[in-house]
């Protein structure tokens, strides 16, 4: 998969993965809360700037398994690269957007090819090892937090200025090209990561004890795959990628994805009408509702630089702490959903946004043990679709359940949490035992 040979070179590589992602998030935040104004000035109703956006979601749901799953065959190098290069197409375009048709234009090639969060999170999982992969994946989920918290700061400075919204989408394409720059600046070698270079003897014998666990991809195929892969006939390339999609679908990771979707739409559900529901229930402003939900997310950045040592403290026991985690998740959302006061809701909002963090690296982490690390890019691409099926469905439910009650969407979020830790508890052997295969090869 073309990574560095060497230890010193693989630590540079997860260090510029950081700046890759807080650089990414840090773009398309300036941009995207702009959008809906910058659409409605060029003309369009309501309905259409929907029909958009939904558009924009439906082409993530599909093309995010096909892109993580390409990765897994040309190497993450050319498609890293190649993601990063066409979204900062669709940027470019979006700043010369000047008709609704224009627009619609610019959101095609970031619709299909915005995964470069996804490959980067491949990426890591192939340099480093599985012991320090949570630790890794948190970081760099704070890193792209901080970028996801200061983009709309300066989104919403620029387009005070005349043409604002151009400009701040020339800048986002501008980033986009700085990381590809630096994508391509990285120190590439080989096939295998040095990391993962270090762990061979060992990892050469943990395949045949995952083949055993029922791994959706043989480890043979997968290093048979190389960079040359990319320069194969575009038809052998969609085969392949369809064959790796097929073993995904026919595995026993069901459960997982599953696991994800009911955490997902869980906790889309508590902030689908968070503003709306703090000022029916306690007259609090809409700023005020921001403002908490900003300080949640500073907050979620400290728990990711928190999560090495509380994987150490759980001794690296995944699934305990995903099981704890969501626990304690659905108790904190129960809690919002009676508080009887607004220092309830702060109460609630500060330690979830520690147990959300890190619910959803377990996750991943989860995913790439019972799955197999060989086949981490289609894994992540499931994944990411299982995620946009719930963010498709949450709007709905929580329509639904808000006809009831403000409280509606977060208790409906209580009873899909607890849906969530029967699966855990039902399947705690599947997991402990993927998890001690790991633990016993490194």
């Amino acid at each position: 998969r073309g990574a560095a040979a060497s230890p010193a070179a693989s630590a540079r590589f997860v260090r510029c993965l950081y700046a890759v992602g807080f650089l990414d998030l840090f773009g398309v935040s300036m941009v995207v809360p702009l959008m809906n104004l910058h659409i409605k000035s060029l003309g369009a109703s309501h309905t259409v700037a929907g029909i958009i956006g939904s558009l924009y979601g439906v082409m993530q749901l599909f093309s995010s398994t096909f892109v993580g799953c390409w990765s897994d065959i040309v190497g993450r190098r050319y498609s890293l690269l190649a993601c990063i290069l066409l979204s900062a197409l669709g940027y470019f375009l979006l700043g010369n957007s000047t008709t609704v048709f224009l627009f619609a234009i610019s959101r095609v090639p970031v619709g299909i090819f915005k995964h470069t969060l996804s490959i980067s999170k491949a990426l890591l999982s192939d340099l480093v090892s599985e012991r320090d992969r949570p630790l890794v994946m948190g970081r760099f989920n704070a890193a792209s937090s901080v970028g996801f918290i200061l983009g709309p700061v300066v989104g919403g400075y620029l387009a005070e200025f005349k043409g604002g919204f151009y400009q701040t989408s020339f800048l986002c394409a501008s980033i986009f090209l700085l990381n590809g720059g630096l994508v391509w600046m990285l120190p590439w070698s080989g096939e295998n990561t040095g990391n993962r270079d270090r762990y061979q003897d060992k990892e050469s014998n943990s395949f045949s004890a995952k083949s055993n666990h029922d791994h959706p991809l043989k480890s043979a195929a997968s290093r048979a795959v190389t960079n040359s892969s990319f320069f194969q006939s575009p038809w052998i390339q969609v085969a392949t990628v369809l064959k790796k999609i097929k073993e995904i679908a026919c595995s026993n990771l069901w459960d997982v994805f599953l696991l994800r979707f009911l955490m997902s739409v869980a906790i889309l559900l508590y902030y689908s009408n968070f503003t709306l529901a703090m000022e029916e229930r306690f007259g609090v402003k809409p700023l005020f509702a921001g403002y908490l939900m900003s300080y949640s997310s500073a907050l979620g950045v400290l728990a990711g630089c928190l999560l090495g040592p509380i994987t150490k403290l759980y001794r690296h026991d995944t699934y305990r702490l995903l099981l704890h985690s969501s626990t304690f998740t659905c108790t904190l959302i129960l809690l919002y959903a009676s508080a009887p006061s607004i220092w309830m809701v702060i109460l609630s909002s500060t330690f979830l946004a520690f147990s959300t963090t890190i619910g959803r690296t377990c996750i991943i982490d989860l995913e790439l043990t019972v799955g197999g690390n060989e086949a981490s890019g289609t894994l992540l691409g499931v994944g990411q679709s299982v995620t946009s099926v719930g963010r498709i469905i949450a709007p709905l439910l929580s329509g639904v359940a808000q006809e009831f009650s403000p409280c509606g969407p977060p208790s409906l979020a209580v009873g899909l949490a607890l849906v969530a830790i029967m699966i855990m508890n039902a399947n705690k052997q599947k997991y402990r035992s993927h998890g001690s295969v790991k633990l016993k090869h490194q």
